[in-house]
């Protein structure tokens, strides 16, 4: 069988499943009555192909939930025999019976539900199902889009190949390629021509006369194509073929035309609009309680979930305890070690029968390209869970530890477990099978962890990032706080099991009963999660956000975490001198300026020198009774003069660089691959802004001179070069578009340098000969509207007084009075919502917008306003980087995608693609909103090239 995956990598494309509801219809009318009495409701309707086909179409529902990469889906039906083909050939499909008399009234209920299930009916008058489907597979081909046909009819074969495949849903088996091939021996490019000959007696397709599908293939195979075949018949040396071919050219060709699949009907419905949605409870439940089909209401209201029960209120109440928030509550578990393969397998066989499993791996640490494998847990069932041990040590060989006598097994060092290679070989099928969803909670981790390993888990599904896409600012996304908050559950912690502090023991060294507790629990509680926050992303309405952005998002961090960037380290270790010698003179200028020698790092000794000794005015005391000399503090006694604060800043400044970065990134360059390997939290920033640490790259300075000196040290290996492709202005063009602000557009579209014409604008002076640091003024208040700036914080910027800031910002209003509107529309929906949005449908959460607190309630009105932009500008360059591997995959491009910063991403490229890279990458990042938004300005990419990160910035 032709492996399920038919473009590489699931995870970077929709998937459409196309129903050939004919067929299904057919499947299940004698799949009902195969030794059954007939089915009928009270009023005497036959119902079993009905409730056949409604169990097959919710059958597949929840398969395509399940595996979560499917984003469209339609049912594709007949509508008459009379077609097209009937004009070509009047006897096509003329010998075929008439329906079963009991199954004819039930065709309409077959597309009522159809449609109660909230799945496109699609059929059009003159075309057959097959057609349209074909059309459908075209559109989606060019939409770069997966198709699945759902059908095994051997007419749908020919579309077989890149991105289509049948499935097969009597068997649940894939056909691709090598079925095909099987099946017609030929591929799927010539299954056409091997009809033509071949004919087909059950829709009255004549073909030629004796030639079978063995034969016709032969020919094939041996000639090309039909028509060379056809141009050269006499060369045939059978005589019997050779005269049956030439006799029945005619027959051959008509029947290429009968075959021959449309795909290009005109359809009124776009393959972009075939999305799945829920279905409405009262429309669903309405059908399936008129047709009397009981059984059916009670599974499709355990799936959909209790808030579509409770919308139905047709059942009672499930006899299962649930949380305050309606999640379902586990209350008996059963979590398991496997020590031996059997039960392994037995879990394995499970998970695939199923069709989904709880992930997780436990490690040495929680940098996954240093950490070393020492078991996996699963979980397929809620309540049960298993770990399988496969590096744990006696902690007594590794330094005495002593748990409470625990029992050891197998050799003196290491306990009875399985053999690590044994479980991998095992796993791998499983955790690279596309039937089988993997679930985890920031399984981004988990991947890496095992790519080194040599297995790459796909699909995947994330609780963290189901979590984050509908909750995003009201809570964290940990697991621990995801269990309390939704089960009142409390997992066990950490320390628990491995101590704290100096005793702390690692992973390793825990016990495997203890090890068991812990890690089954984990992935009990993951699959738990991912049961109760999937089935809430329809009502939250974020399956968009979600299904095209997140998850798609998932593999391309996790390879470009094990990617990682080359630095310099010789030019680190130089940079780390310069700086501490710098370091140690603002040292000395500040002791020198403060007339006494203190600790420069200590806030408690600087407030005492600024605020008691120097007598400087505005010290405020914190709780612990000292003087705050925070960056604000700092920065306001600095724009008033005070030489010792700005020294100090220079000196904090240089002193993060230091320790942060030209320090840590020394000891930070892996072993294995001489590189450093940033990790990635996908779900940190509520507006939807990827984080870093280890190091955390989005906090390297980009105006300053020492931040430039830095990004020098990111380097290409040798024969590449890197490419930084940075959004010029993204935040501006996309505040022009929401706010609807036109002069704005129009200087977008026309290439106006925009700080120069906010310059023009506010301070009344012409482009022609603009004074330089009048742009760079308008440029500060350019982002510092967008920001929410208050007229002192404009004041310290540009180094003026608040009044004449302040005149500043309400001349910028009245130019641009849209602005304010869209600021006050902002906060406004915030305060009645809780929540502002971006343009792609994620939802930003402030909780605080409300508060009795005045300092705090706006702090959340400026970040209401900011949020939209901010948050639509990481959704769209998480769109590109979503795109990016595909299309540079398409054009046999071996660029390396290596580091996100902000709206800026990092290529390294072999020095004979940085040009045809650069230019996929710009066009990608350009186009990255459509078409799920349409944009009324363009976004432009400047894409600079070098040896190192400085040069190419």
């Amino acid at each position: 069988m032709t492996e399920p995956d038919v473009t590489g990598d699931p995870n970077q494309k929709h998937r459409i499943y196309l129903v050939d509801g004919s067929g299904y219809i057919f499947r299940a009318y004698f799949a009902m009555i195969r030794g059954r009495q007939p089915m009928s409701r009270s009023d005497g309707t036959p119902t079993g192909a009905v409730l056949g086909f409604s169990n097959m179409l919710f059958k597949l529902i929840q398969d395509t939930q399940a595996d979560g990469r499917v984003s469209h889906l339609a049912v594709i039906f007949d509508t008459s025999r009379k077609t097209f083909r009937s004009e070509i050939y009047p006897e096509y499909k003329a010998n075929r019976d008439a329906p079963p008399e009991d199954l004819i009234p039930q065709f309409p209920l077959v597309r009522e539900a159809t449609r109660a299930f909230n799945v496109p009916a699609i059929e059009k008058e003159g075309f057959e199902a097959d057609d349209i489907i074909a059309t459908y597979a075209a559109q989606a081909r060019a939409k770069g889009m997966e198709c699945v046909i759902v059908s095994s009819d051997k007419d749908l074969m020919q579309l077989v190949g890149g991105d289509v495949t049948m499935l097969d849903p009597m068997k649940n088996q894939l056909i691709g390629a090598d079925e095909v091939q099987e099946k017609f021996g030929v591929g799927p490019d010539r299954v056409i021509d091997v009809q033509s000959l071949a004919g087909d007696s059950v829709d009255n397709v004549p073909g030629v006369p004796g030639i079978g599908i063995k034969t016709a293939a032969l020919l094939i195979n041996e000639f090309g194509d039909l028509d060379t075949l056809l141009e050269r018949a006499e060369e045939i040396p059978q005589k019997g073929r050779r005269e049956k071919l030439v006799a029945n050219v005619d027959k051959a060709r008509i029947s290429r035309d009968l075959v021959t699949l449309k795909n290009d009907v005109d359809l009124d419905i776009d393959v972009m609009d075939l999305t799945v949605q829920m279905p409405s409870a009262a429309d669903l439940i309405a059908f399936l309680q008129e047709n009397e089909f009981k059984q059916l209401i009670g599974r499709v209201t355990e799936f959909f979930g209790e808030g579509f029960r409770e919308e139905a209120a047709v059942l009672p109440d499930r006899e299962t305890v649930e949380s305050s928030n309606g999640a379902p509550k586990v209350e008996t578990v059963n979590y398991t070690t496997i020590l031996d393969m059997e039960a392994l397998q037995a879990w394995i066989k499970e998970a695939i029968r199923v069709g989904h499993v709880a992930v997780d791996t436990e490690t040495t640490s929680l940098n996954a390209m240093q950490a070393s494998l020492v078991g996996i847990s699963l979980s397929i069932h809620p309540g049960n869970a298993c770990y399988i041990p496969v590096g744990h040590v006696n902690p007594k060989s590794q330094g005495g530890f002593d748990f409470d006598g625990a029992a050891e097994k197998g050799t003196e060092d290491n306990p009875h477990q399985l053999a690590k290679a044994d479980v991998l070989a095992a796993l791998k099928p499983l955790l690279k099978d596309p039937g089988v969803m993997k679930i985890g909670q920031n399984i981004k981790y988990d991947q890496v962890v095992l790519s080194q390993e040599g297995i790459e888990i796909a699909p995947v599904d994330d609780t963290m990032l189901l979590s984050y896409c509908q909750e995003a600012g009201l809570h964290g996304h940990g697991m621990d706080e995801l269990a309390k908050l939704h089960f009142n559950v409390t997992p066990i912690p950490f320390k628990e099991v491995a101590g704290t502090g100096k005793s702390q023991i690692t992973f390793a060294e825990v016990p495997i009963d203890k090890a068991t507790e812990y890690a089954a629990e984990d992935a009990d509680i993951t699959l738990r999660l991912h049961q109760w926050l999937k089935r809430q992303l329809v009502k939250a309405k974020a399956v968009s956000l979600y299904e095209t952005i997140e998850r798609p998002l998932v593999p391309v961090i996790a390879k470009m975490e094990q990617e990682g960037v080359k630095v310099d380290a010789k030019l680190l270790s130089t940079l780390s001198s310069d700086f501490g010698a710098r370091m140690e003179g603002l040292v000395a200028e500040v002791h020198d300026l403060a007339g006494e020698e203190f600790n420069v790092g200590s806030p408690k000794q600087l407030g005492e020198i600024l605020f008691d000794k120097m007598g400087l005015s505005g010290g405020k005391k914190g709780k612990n009774g000292a003087y705050t000399t925070d960056v604000n503090v700092l920065e306001g006694l600095a724009a008033e003069g005070v030489e010792l604060a700005q020294k100090v800043l220079d000196w904090r400044q240089l002193s993060k660089l230091k320790s942060t970065y030209t320090d840590a990134l020394q000891s930070q360059i892996n072993a294995k691959t001489g590189r450093i390997h940033t990790s990635f939290s996908l779900a940190a920033a509520s507006t939807g802004r990827l984080a870093s640490s280890e190091p955390n790259v989005q906090n390297i300075p980009v105006r300053t001179e020492e931040g430039r000196k830095l990004r020098q040290a990111f380097i290409a290996e040798e024969g590449n070069k890197l490419i930084s492709a940075d959004y010029s202005q993204i935040e501006l063009r996309l505040l022009a578009h929401i706010a609807d602000i036109s002069s704005l557009k129009e200087a977008f579209s026309e290439g106006i340098d925009i700080h120069a014409k906010t310059a023009s604008q506010v301070f009344g002076v012409p482009l022609e000969g603009m004074d330089p640091m009048m742009r760079r003024s308008a440029k500060a208040i350019n982002f510092g509207i967008i920001y929410g700036i208050s007229a002192f914080g404009l004041a310290r910027q540009l180094g003026v007084s608040r009044t004449e800031a302040q005149g500043y910002i309400d001349q910028y209003f009245l130019q641009y009075p849209g602005i304010r509107s869209y600021m006050e529309t902002t906060k406004s929906f915030c305060h009645e919502h809780g929540y502002v949005q971006t343009l792609f449908g994620r939802k930003i959460h402030l909780p605080g917008i409300n508060d009795k607190n005045g300092a705090r309630r706006s702090f959340s009105e400026r970040a209401a306003i900011n949020a939209p932009i901010q948050g639509s500008a990481a959704d769209i360059i998480k769109r590109a980087m979503v795109r990016l591997p595909d299309a540079l995959k398409s054009e046999n491009l071996s660029a390396r995608m290596l580091l996100q910063v902000h709206d800026e991403l990092i290529f390294e490229v072999p020095n004979n693609e940085v040009d045809e890279t650069a230019a996929i990458v710009t066009s990608v990042m350009e186009d990255a909103a459509f078409p799920a938004v349409e944009l009324s300005v363009p976004l432009t990419v400047d894409a600079g090239i070098g040896d190192n990160w400085g040069e190419a910035h």
